[in-house]
């Protein structure tokens, strides 16, 4: 299923394409369409499902479609960790980019200005707020939260919050919201404690359980820690070699495919480019060029990742860190099909280590990490665990 049949408003349709997609996964289609009809969810979902875009797209639609006062809080995530917290701001940015949603994000660690233009935000009203339960209560001890006219509470990674100790903090929270609202609760694991927790807040809701699937064995993977202006050079490097027939380099974005391709076919490589700035007959003809041997790179956005029938790609590289474990298993399931066996390689630059850290948990073991040629110069380490981030995210 399309986007774009789904019903969700154009401004959000104009983020979804600039981020480089056009079809919604399975995951992605069984949680939307409950959000959309206004229901309650529980959800069975790890990280990396893609669930994330799962309940930020249907929040969006409802907040541009749907009235509601733009001087409350009218969507509350509550996350576990300050990192999960700057992730989903981060992915709701960009998702919103063409819209006037307003969010902030609101978590420990940070020093005095961050708390007080926290303050500034919840006082004056945001569309969504996504935040740890300790800070969130810090903010409620002191008054000036506008809760009430809140519409749609978000419970994200709600296992691993009872088992932080974070039982209390979410019921005091709920003690501060409209008794009329839509809640979306998502665990990774449903114990009797969860339960509990889902029959306080829950009202008739739809179940629904996001499995993944792992990446077939015989794929090698391996990952490269670099600098982001280091990527272009190692992969015009890694397919000078001829040492792969038949090559698929994804990217997040329109602009770096159109990028990228134009460095490759200057270097003299048989390239070609698909995103959803091409017609349909154009895209045609580029997969049949590949298909019969013309070309055999193709540079592409998320649009490739999910239905085509190609069964002799023998490497997948991923220019960007997909957003999500599901993105990174369906984009390197394009190669090793067929019984075959093949090659994903995948450039993680400073920025995108924690992304990736998250995509190898979901994997359950790490990616080997490649050596990058010492012609390009010192790289990075991979240090997910310390990356910092500059903190909130808001837009009016």
């Amino acid at each position: 299923m399309k986007f774009i049949d789904l019903g969700l408003d154009q401004r959000i349709l104009d983020g979804i394409d600039a981020m480089g997609y056009e079809t919604a996964t399975p995951v992605q289609q069984q949680v939307m369409v409950p959000i959309l009809e206004g229901k309650d969810i529980i959800a069975a979902a790890q990280t990396g499902t893609g669930k994330t875009a799962a309940f930020l797209l249907p929040l969006l639609h409802r907040l541009l479609t749907s009235p509601h006062h733009a001087g409350d809080i009218n969507a509350l995530v509550i996350v576990p960790t300050r990192e999960l917290a700057i992730q989903i701001a981060e992915g709701l940015e960009g998702l919103a980019y063409f819209t006037d949603v307003s969010s902030i994000a609101v978590y420990g660690g940070g020093d005095g200005n961050s708390f007080a233009a926290e303050k500034k935000a919840l006082t004056s009203g945001a569309d969504i707020v996504v935040c740890t339960p300790g800070r969130m209560i810090a903010h409620l001890n002191m008054g000036y939260v506008k809760l009430k006219g809140l519409k749609y509470l978000v419970l994200d990674e709600a296992d691993r919050m009872l088992d932080m100790g974070f039982n209390d903090d979410i019921a005091k929270i709920i003690t501060y919201l409209p008794a009329e609202r839509q809640n979306l609760l998502f665990s990774a694991t449903m114990p009797q404690k969860m339960r509990v927790l889902a029959n306080k807040i829950l009202k008739n809701p739809v179940e629904i359980n996001i499995a993944i699937s792992k990446p077939p064995e015989q794929i090698i993977q391996k990952a490269f820690i670099v600098y982001e202006q280091q990527k272009a050079g190692i992969i015009k490097d890694m397919l000078g070699s001829k040492r792969f027939s038949k090559v698929i380099v994804f990217c997040s974005k329109k602009q770096n495919v159109k990028e990228l391709t134009t460095i490759l076919k200057s270097a003299k490589l048989a390239a070609e480019e698909i995103h959803s700035d091409l017609d349909q007959k154009s895209r045609e003809q580029y997969l049949q060029d590949y298909r019969n041997g013309k070309t055999n790179i193709l540079v592409a956005t998320d649009i490739l990742s999910r239905g085509i029938d190609i069964e002799d790609i023998d490497l997948v590289i991923n220019y960007d860190v997909p957003n999500d474990g599901e993105d990174y298993i369906h984009r390197i399931g394009r190669t090793a099909r067929a019984a075959t066996t093949g090659t994903a390689f995948t450039l993680v630059s400073e920025k995108e280590q924690s992304k990736f850290a998250l995509i190898e948990e979901l994997l359950g073991a790490p990616v080997l990490k490649g050596t990058v040629p010492e012609m390009f110069g010192p790289t990075p380490q991979y240090n997910p665990k310390q990356k910092k981030s500059s903190g909130f995210k808001r837009r009016k």
